[in-house]
This record gives structure tokens, sequence and C-alpha cells, in this order.
């Protein structure tokens, strides 16, 4: 900004200002959910209102540590995410690679009529999968969850592109030492794709750990239910105390905010070298 300011560069000041501004909006609804997680709930909403609690109230995360079921819904969600990473990663990798790499008749208009289903709105499809899983009897179970999310075709496509970026002139040097396909998908591409599948696990995570719709509909067991329903049950079970609910909804953002800040290198490099390529 002050380099800005001695080149009387007007239309960046305007600029960075806004974006300051912008970001200042994006960040006081999370300022707020913390504030308000340390206050008692009839001062939630008091005027003027108080971003930093005084005094600092704990009765809030006191409560939920014994409430009997946020913590086996926060486990729910963390077993079944976890699942989901691992299924994903199997399958989508090694469908991308086949899209990529091999050469087999149809191979582009099947990886068409698979981008084509991305237009589809998953609301308009909820009455016919909810038919369909209640006929495979996944309904009320984790299943319901994990196995139709495993096969993503907008990660497909994605690791597709980042795979198709890679020189064949490794697979075929490769090939002529006597390795298989299996072999230069799992030493040769894997590895030089760390960035794009770091990316992929990333938005799998954060994407389905904060899924609130799927479980909703297909989980009706409290005893499965997953952490963010399960806040909506705890807000009915405590009346209009949302105090509670932000000290729930902090913890749920611990972990994809510790797991951002871990990864956020891979990350951004996964995005840059994706768009760039793809």
């Amino acid at each position: 900004m002050g380099s800005l300011l001695v080149h009387r560069d007007w239309g960046k000041i305007a600029f960075s200002i806004f974006m300051f501004m912008l970001g200042i909006a994006m960040i006081v609804p999370f300022i707020f959910m913390i504030s308000a997680s340390f206050k008692p709930s009839a001062y939630v909403f008091s005027e003027p209102l108080q971003l930093i609690p005084q005094p600092v109230y704990w009765g809030n995360y006191d409560r939920l540590f014994q409430h009997p079921y946020y913590f086996k819904w926060y486990w729910n969600s963390i077993v079944t995410v976890v699942i989901l990473v691992v299924f994903r990663f199997v399958l989508v990798t090694a469908a991308a690679y086949a899209f990529a790499k091999l050469k087999f008749p149809g191979r582009n208009a099947l990886m068409l009529v698979l981008v084509a289903t991305m237009m589809i709105p998953p609301d308009t499809t909820i009455v016919a999968r909810y038919l369909l899983y209640k006929y495979l009897h996944l309904i009320d179970t984790s299943w319901v969850i994990i196995l139709p999310a495993a096969f993503d075709v907008f990660f497909i496509f994605l690791l597709r592109q980042f795979f198709m970026a890679i020189p064949d002139d490794l697979s075929e040097a490769a090939i002529i030492d006597g390795c298989g396909h299996y072999r230069i998908y799992t030493h040769i591409i894997l590895p030089l794709a760390k960035p794009a599948l770091l990316t992929m696990v990333l938005f799998t995570y954060i994407w389905n750990w904060n899924d609130f719709v799927n479980p909703f509909i297909f989980i009706n067991d409290m005893d499965k239910q997953l952490v963010t329903v399960g806040l909506e049950y705890f807000q009915q079970q405590a009346g209009q105390d949302y105090a509670m609910q932000m000290a729930g909804s902090c913890l749920i953002i611990l972990l994809p905010v510790i797991l951002f800040a871990v990864m956020q290198k891979y990350f951004v490099q996964g995005i840059a070298m994706t768009g760039i390529k793809g």
C-alpha cells in the first residue's frame, strides 16, 4: 500500500481497499461465531454487540463436552469422511489414469457423458436416490454417504487433465523397461501428481465434512448421524440456545482449518498447475 501511495496509483489503491473490506466482511461471521461461543446464550445478541466477551464464559463448552451424542456424531463424521477419502482416492485416480493414458474405444465419448452428468443438479435426483438406497438397504448406514460419493466425476476430470500433462515418454520408457500399467500408475503417475491428489483429498474432506443434506435425508438413526446434522438436533433439544450451537460449530471447523493449514502449500500448487495445464 505504501508504494502505491508514493506512485499515486489510485486505481490499485481503490481495488486494495475494496478487497480489504471484502475480506473483513467475509471473516465477520466467523468472529461472531467464536465470540458467541464464549457468551451466555442471553448475551449473544445483546446491544451494543461485544465481539470480545466480558467475562469469557466457558459454560457452553462444558455442556457440549457432557452432551451424550455430540462426540458420537463427531466420530461418525471422522470415520465416514476418512473411509470416503480412501475409496475416492483409489477409484478416482484409477479411472483418471485410464481416461488419460489408456487407449480404448469410446474413451472420449464416455468421458463426455460423464462430464455431462455434472450438469444435473443433485437435488433433482433425491427421490430416485432415496428409493435406490432403500432397495439396496443402505438407508441409516454410513455407506449411504460413502458409496455414492466415492466415484466423483469432477475429480476424474480434474486428475485426467493433470495426468495428460505428464509426458507419455515416461510411460513408454517404463514399458520398455518391463513395467506394466499398474507399476506405471503407482510408481510414476501418482508420485508426479502429488499436488493434485492432495487437492482432491482436501476438497473431499471439506465438502463431505460440511455436507448437511445427504445425512439429513438418508440417515435417521441418531446413533449413526453425522455432526453437521447433529447440530440441528442439538438445537432442537436445547431450544434456541445459539451460544451452545456456536460452541459446537467452532469445534466442527477445527479439523478442516488444521488440515488446510497443513496442506495449504500443496493445495494452492495443485489448483494452479491443474488450471494452467487443463
